[in-house]
């Protein structure tokens, strides 16, 4: 379902790494690691300078194919259960792909990951510039997700897990933790700006709870009003713009 039919494009640079990611071929991260190992050519010479200057008339190229800079395009996805969180998948499971396949000319790539029992947002784009500053731990983005329990979550739990702690070495922090209003107490929402792998499931797990279900319903300033499960909607120029700042 599309809502708002907001497209914005960013300018080409004269770096070639960011030329490449505003391309589209991937994310920042991965196109640095492209340009190192040599894989991306410049009028016929191979370039490893992620930081090479380079001019509009200058012919680049990756795999063998042209690279040439596209339109960019946002979209934020209300995530299903049971559809996982990759461009595709070789045991044949549902993608988040297939969500939006059908009315998207335009390869795009999820910005992170759900896990396939997690629903809520989903960022989808070609720029790989704000995939980065979605993804990347040094830009702090916060997601915030709803959470039911398996029990009601004890408050000494729900003070230590403010406090802070240890988890598999490393020291664990949100942002906000609270019951959820008019609400059971085993539903909770959380907020935090950690990126790790299975993070809010891992805390709960730890403290002896089974998150029931997960639901990520804030990213950075997105919410998910007016867009039901399963829906999408390109992203507004004010939205994006916050996230290219």
């Amino acid at each position: 379902m599309k809502k708002n039919n907001a497209k914005a494009e960013t300018s080409v640079t004269n770096s070639l790494s960011k030329f490449c990611a505003q391309a589209g071929i991937a994310s920042r991260r991965k196109v640095i690691d492209f340009i190192k190992q040599g894989l991306i050519k410049v009028n016929g010479t191979v370039i490893k300078e992620p930081g090479y200057k380079i001019r509009a008339t200058d012919k680049v190229v990756y795999n063998d194919k042209p690279i040439r800079s596209e339109e960019k395009i946002y979209i934020l996805l209300n995530k299903p259960k049971d559809y996982i969180t990759t461009v595709s998948d070789e045991k044949g499971r549902k993608t988040v792909m297939d969500l939006i396949r059908n009315a998207i000319g335009v390869r795009l790539y999820p910005v992170g990951r759900l896990d396939r029992n997690t629903t809520g947002l989903l960022v989808l784009t070609n720029d790989g510039d704000v995939a980065q500053r979605l993804s990347h731990p040094r830009y702090e983005v916060q997601k915030v997700y709803a959470v039911t329990l398996d029990k009601i979550l004890a408050k000494a739990d729900m003070d230590q897990i403010k406090q802070g702690f240890e988890l598999d070495g490393d020291s664990i922090t949100v942002d906000a933790i609270s019951y959820a209003e008019k609400m059971p107490r085993n539903n909770v929402k959380v907020a935090l700006h950690s990126g790790k792998n299975r993070i809010v499931r891992r805390i709960f797990e730890f403290f002896g709870y089974e998150v029931v279900k997960l639901d990520r319903i804030g990213y950075s300033s997105l919410t998910k009003k007016g867009l039901l499960v399963g829906e999408w909607r390109y992203l507004t120029a004010r939205e994006i713009e916050s996230f290219s700042r």
